[in-house]
């Protein structure tokens, strides 16, 4: 449950300088941080929130079909990734990062309530709001704190590990607090809560905003606030914008394979810009873009069969796996929260024992780092044929809950390994003029995992209709099957890449 930040150069135009006041104490962090901190937290609450429950309500109370189910989730998950881009571009050239982020909270909280409507055409609206309202915050409170140190000033990484926790908290607790309330009162219930969590997230931000040393504001006010159409201006019309196609993002989320078409469409043409720029640009810039390609590849491959939490492996937690913990029975959406659960166990640890392994010279390369990622991943899906072949299955084809425990630690590992590397690498392989662009296309590729992931849940089980018709023996025999084909298919996969990962790493000339 990761999120990236913009590393972009300090002093756009826009921002004021650096006060050296005490908002900026040089033995702590600015104060900015700890408001971003909670804005943030709150954001993840919602999103999270509403994402433990989404493929729950579509199958339980909708009785929307498996195949159709996913299909839903991966569009959603996938316009998520992607609009961030666009997001991205409308901050920097010109909104602001302030206005995007307050823009997108209000409008996530306004369309976490509307799925309250009760039925599926209320839930997708709501849904296409969310998708408007993540694509202006997501990435763009990440450049504020970014903004809120000079370049080279050694807070820094500190400042977003601290950022990087609050994110993770916010996907506990909405995993958690949520997800049970969801599952307790009724789904409805939850994604209120989600909304509420929202409103106060954005709230946050507004009042924090005096302590974002000028930071995030529009890189021309006049531009912005100056009347071009009528009383009409650029802001307003943005919204408007924003508002219209709100319509298209409905229909997309109706027609996966359309979202699909788009994602490849665009996929392809920014392969061929990236290539293009590369082989401008020399020997070292060819194949530095020749291996970041190479490395979406192997990005998406471990996002596609990451990504099933939030769908198979919710579906396979709700009907064989015995949820029963000390007397009580958790909702299967809780199960969720021992991703972010271990994100905080195993964050500090990780960045410790990066810097511990540099030190000794035994730090593994990017490639290789990628590749133990991906086999850790597949090796979390095989805990699941482990535990079916030792009989631990029980008379009513339920798996024990440490199946999931197990499993989803192997999975955030791998992501320790793979998820912070990625996002570190991009900065360092593209160059600043490109960072923006490089940055959209993993972003892109990570749109294009959650499409996949989406294909790869329907294997396992998409034929029964909301999941009525299937028997648990089953459902059971599904999942094992196809989650031990995935595990021994990406383990591979993984191996292939730390078998090859000297020669690739070559490829980076120096950058580590």
């Amino acid at each position: 449950m990761s999120q990236t930040h913009d590393d972009k150069e300090m002093g756009t135009s826009g921002d004021l300088p650096i006060q050296e006041d005490i908002n900026m104490p040089q033995k702590g962090h600015p104060k900015g941080l700890y408001w971003l901190f909670f804005a943030e937290m709150w954001e993840r609450f919602c999103y999270y929130g509403m994402r433990a429950l989404l493929v729950l309500y579509l199958t339980k109370t909708l009785m929307v079909a498996d195949k159709e189910t996913f299909a839903i989730y991966g569009a959603y998950t996938a316009l998520v990734y992607a609009v961030t881009v666009l997001g991205g571009k409308l901050a920097d050239s010109l909104l602001g990062y302030r206005i995007a982020v307050i823009i997108g909270g209000f409008l996530m909280a306004i369309g976490e309530f509307m799925i309250l409507g009760g039925n599926q055409f209320w839930l997708l609206l709501g849904m296409a709001v969310i998708i408007s309202g993540n694509g202006y915050f997501k990435a763009n409170i990440s450049s504020i704190v970014g903004r809120l140190y000079p370049d080279g000033d050694p807070r820094r990484d500190s400042g977003f590990t601290i950022f990087y926790i609050g994110i993770n908290l916010g996907a506990f607790l909405a995993t958690t607090v949520v997800a049970e309330v969801g599952n307790r009162m009724g789904y409805e219930y939850g994604f209120g809560l989600a909304g509420i969590g929202m409103l106060v997230g954005a709230f946050v931000f507004i009042f924090g905003q005096k302590h974002y040393q000028g930071h995030g504001l529009p890189p021309n006010k006049e531009k912005l606030f100056k009347p071009v159409f009528g009383p009409l201006n650029r802001l307003h019309i943005t919204i408007i914008a924003t508002l219209a196609v709100i319509p298209l993002f409905y229909l997309l989320l109706s027609n996966g394979p359309v979202v699909g078409i788009l994602l490849g469409i665009t996929a392809a043409v920014m392969l061929f810009i990236l290539l293009y720029e590369g082989f401008k640009g020399g020997k070292v810039l060819r194949d530095r873009m020749i291996i970041l390609i190479l490395l979406m590849f192997f990005n998406i491959v471990f996002w596609a069969c990451f990504e099933q939490a939030g769908s198979s492996l919710t579906l396979f937690a709700d009907r064989n796996v015995n949820r029963v913990v000390f007397g009580t029975e958790i909702g299967a959406a809780t199960t969720q929260f021992f991703n972010p659960l271990y994100i905080l166990i195993f964050g500090s640890i990780f960045s410790v024992m990066w810097i511990k392994l540099s030190k000794i010279g035994k730090n593994p390369n990017i490639p290789m780092k990628f590749g133990l990622g991906i086999v850790q991943l597949g090796l979390g899906y095989l805990v699941v044929w482990l535990v079916s072949s030792m009989g631990l299955v029980s008379e009513v084809y339920t798996m024990p809950l440490f199946t999931l425990v197990f499993l989803y630690m192997l999975h955030t590992t791998g992501e320790l390994f793979l998820s912070p590397i990625g996002l570190s690498m991009v900065t360092k392989l593209a160059p600043k003029k490109m960072t923006g662009m490089v940055m959209g296309a993993w972003f892109l590729s990570i749109a294009g995992a959650n499409y996949v992931a989406a294909i790869l849940a329907q294997l396992t089980g998409a034929e029964h209709g909301g999941g009525a018709e299937a028997t648990a023996q089953e459902t059971l025999t599904q999942y094992v099957d196809i989650y031990t084909q995935m595990g021994l298919i990406t383990v591979g996969i993984g191996l292939v890449l730390v078998i090859l990962s000297k020669p690739l790493n070559k490829l980076m000339h120096g950058v580590t």
